[in-house]
């Protein structure tokens, strides 16, 4: 259950992580506006509006997969099967940050397929 927990706590900073290259993209369009950030986002292109797409994201993804853990852990069903489901869903988000950044949307959107695959598969552990 370690593992699980670790890889929780990993996807939970995730978001956080992905705000730096949003700020560095905001603090490059005249200075980081923290008064009205979200509209200084929606102005921000190339880099910077992959880096805001790459954050939200991360939320969303949040979500699914802290709802997976949760149930594995809920019904007891915590295996070797989640943990490694768990640690790969964790590369895959990675990656996909950082593929978002580099404009490689192919690989980016396979990244994105295992890291799903991997959230409904540690779900589907709970039966």
């Amino acid at each position: 259950m370690t593992t699980l927990l670790i890889c929780l706590f990993i996807a939970m900073l995730l978001p956080y992580l992905a705000k730096g290259p949003v700020a560095v993209a905001m603090a490059k369009l005249g200075g980081y506006d923290n008064a009205h950030p979200r509209e200084q986002q929606s102005r921000l292109t190339g880099f910077g509006a992959r880096a805001v797409a790459a954050h939200q994201n991360a939320f969303e993804s949040l979500l699914i997969f802290g709802l997976s853990v949760l149930v594995v852990i809920a019904t007891q069903n915590v295996t070797d099967t989640v943990g490694v489901l768990a640690v790969v869903h964790v590369i895959a988000r990675m990656a996909y940050q950082v593929l978002y950044l580099i404009d490689k949307s192919t690989l980016r959107s396979l990244s994105w397929f295992v890291a799903i695959f991997c959230s409904f598969g540690i779900f589907f552990q709970a039966f």
